[in-house]
């Protein structure tokens, strides 16, 4: 069993420990970044409804994009696309080599804590709603790719068909930077869901390799 594999069996038992400590509201899984597609080894806990073999969230692929230059993500909040508020830490796992190669993360469901918060301002005669970034978690790696790519369709609030070149390319840009061409098969994905060829998908994702290379 190599050294990667060793830490990753240790912290299911961890997992659930943690899970069972802070109760039912508790989620913690552990990533394999090894395997972005099926990236989840354990689970404890049923926040964000993923099992073992599941995949990444646009977050932990975002880690992965930047490698072993990738820092911990700490107490950040997201919403899932059910309506959950979720707070979250995403502690990076590295082998005693510095690689980084999974990652511990802790999920809260806090929905309820938030609607007492919402009320308490209401009353209190405060503003304290804030808009929380709605994440995609999902044992289907296509379905989190695909909710990427619309987000971006959202920002431009154009159609597909409508983008200029550059605009692809900055769509591109977007989708490497956050880890998504780490799923093998995201660039035919990609392609079919904005409606160009295979091959100028690859182009377009050559291209702006080129450029962060240059």
């Amino acid at each position: 069993m190599s050294e990667q594999d060793a830490i990753l069996d240790a912290l299911a038992p961890v997992a659930d420990g943690i899970a069972a400590t802070l109760g039912s509201f508790c989620e913690v899984v552990v990533h394999d970044f090894r395997r972005p597609e099926k990236s989840v080894v354990a689970i404890a806990g049923s926040v964000t409804d993923r099992s073992v073999g599941g995949s990444m969230s646009e977050i932990g692929m975002g880690l992965l994009a930047r490698g072993d230059e990738a820092e911990d993500q700490l107490n950040y909040v997201t919403r899932t696309a059910s309506g959950k508020l979720v707070k979250s830490s995403t502690m990076l796992l590295r082998d005693s080599g510095g690689s980084v190669f999974g990652a511990l993360c802790v999920n809260l469901d806090v929905t309820v804590l938030g609607q007492l918060r919402t009320l308490v301002g209401e009353l209190a005669d405060v503003g304290t709603a804030t808009e929380t970034p709605t994440t995609t978690f999902g044992d289907d790696v296509d379905a989190v790719v695909a909710a990427i790519v619309d987000e971006h369709q959202l920002r431009l609030n154009k159609p597909w068909a409508a983008l200029s070149r550059e605009e692809r390319l900055d769509l591109f840009r977007s989708l490497h930077a956050r880890g998504a061409f780490a799923v093998r098969r995201a660039v035919p994905q990609v392609a079919a869901r904005i409606g160009i060829s295979r091959a100028s998908a690859y182009n377009y994702l050559s291209e702006i390799r080129d450029q962060g290379a240059s």
